[in-house]
């Protein structure tokens, strides 16, 4: 392997879903920089419409969301036998004991507090996405 490779993110496809503009464009200009290749939704109806087309390696779902919250979402996730085996990583700006526990019940696979660094995002991504 390549050192241009060794801890490269490119061509991994990315799905950041978040109703806020602020936290949706932070993460797409930062992902972009890494080589990733970015979708993003601001919220789950239009993740789920996007996700069958795109087919991410990846998902970023902020929990609090209008019409289809980030536990409802990632749920809908698990559930479809194409993408259960696709990592889901719920953002949120509560650090509850709570909300770590319902995340597990829904099928994520990490939970990162906002603001989340650089660091953090991409870690996930090196963490669930093997290329």
């Amino acid at each position: 392997m390549s050192e241009a490779a060794e801890g490269s993110l490119t061509g991994i496809k990315v799905m950041v879903i978040d109703d806020s503009k602020t936290i949706r464009r932070t993460a797409e200009t930062l992902l972009k920089k890494e080589g990733c290749e970015v979708i993003t939704a601001t919220d789950g109806f239009e993740a789920l419409s996007k996700i069958t087309d795109h087919r991410p390696d990846i998902i970023f779902i902020d929990i609090m969301m209008p019409r289809l919250d980030g536990y409802q979402t990632c749920a809908l996730i698990k559930r479809n036998k194409s993408y259960k085996e696709t990592p889901v990583i719920l953002l949120t700006s509560k650090d509850g004991l709570f909300d770590r526990a319902r995340g597990r019940i829904v099928g994520s696979d990490q939970y990162l507090t906002k603001p989340f660094t650089r660091e953090e995002l991409l870690g996930a991504i090196k963490q669930y996405v093997r290329k």
